[in-house]
């Protein structure tokens, strides 16, 4: 029985929640686990009338592809819910946006959204971390200790589809966000990941842009002795933010790179204390 058990822990699986799929769960081995909490794009049908934002609209602000840049042989968390239903990365008393102050700008409902459908986004919302408790549960208990590499991107371009990028200078290829964890602490894993980004030739920085979100703060607080969150953005370098248009090269590049990360970020867990 333990070893049936054991077996269905190591099956892909999809996690419904609210009536519709709300992450994925796709086992491997090793204390290195990869989250994209921002990849997917699916709304709740009920949402789609009050919507007001674009599908393009949504897709600019969402994090396409960076379920598929997570290394081969892993554990993943893929969310595959859009965050312009439930932001996974926000507090959960911010996780369901009420206007443009929380989305850039962009006007998201075409109405007041209803107090049933907050509800059952904020349920959404307590779903996933269920979820992503039991399995960072279950690599703590395997390993002793865990690594989360939160694959996020961000948009560069803002200024519209014909206009020239944001500075390079403020804007790495890869923003490393470490202001969510005991850096002290977690400096082996923090620059032997630093140090294959740039060897794989990535502009790599620490905090320039983002210092990491909610879940990486809940990670820190949740598994305090035993799991670092590195918040990870990759500039849209590898799409066009603006059409959509995703570079399936560009994409295998960070992939492999982070491949190469993963045996490294593991060897410098046990040089923590």
């Amino acid at each position: 029985m333990e070893a049936l058990e054991r077996d269905a822990t190591r099956t892909p699986r999809t996690i419904e929640s609210g009536g519709a799929p709300l992450v994925r769960i796709v086992p491997g081995s090793g204390p290195v686990v990869a989250v994209a909490l921002h990849a997917g794009h699916l709304v709740r049908p009920e949402l789609d009338d009050i919507l007001a934002i674009t599908q393009d609209e949504r897709l600019r602000e969402e994090d396409p592809s960076t379920a598929d840049m997570a290394p081969r042989g892993i554990t993943r968390i893929e969310a595959v819910r859009s965050r312009f239903e439930v932001d996974l990365n926000r507090p959960r008393s911010r996780a369901v946006y009420r206007g443009p102050k929380d989305t850039w700008g962009l006007n998201t409902y075409r109405s007041e959204l209803p107090d049933d459908a907050r509800r059952l986004s904020r349920a959404v919302y307590d779903a996933f971390y269920r979820e992503a408790e039991s399995v960072l549960t279950r690599l703590a208990d395997e390993h002793g200790r865990f690594v989360v590499l939160d694959l996020h991107s961000y948009n560069h371009r803002r200024s519209g589809a014909s206009a020239a990028a944001e500075p390079a200078i403020d804007n790495p290829e890869v923003n490393l966000g470490t202001g969510r964890l005991d850096r002290a602490r977690w400096t082996p894993v923090v620059e032997g990941f630093s140090a294959v980004m740039r060897a794989e030739g990535f502009d790599c920085r620490e905090n320039v842009k983002f210092r990491g979100g909610h879940f990486a703060q809940w990670v820190a607080e949740t598994f305090p002795q035993t799991g670092v969150v590195l918040a990870i953005e990759f500039k849209k370098t590898y799409m066009d933010e603006w059409t959509g248009c995703v570079d399936e090269v560009a994409v295998a590049r960070i992939r492999s790179a982070l491949d190469a990360a993963v045996p490294v970020i593991s060897a410098a867990l046990a040089e923590t204390v």
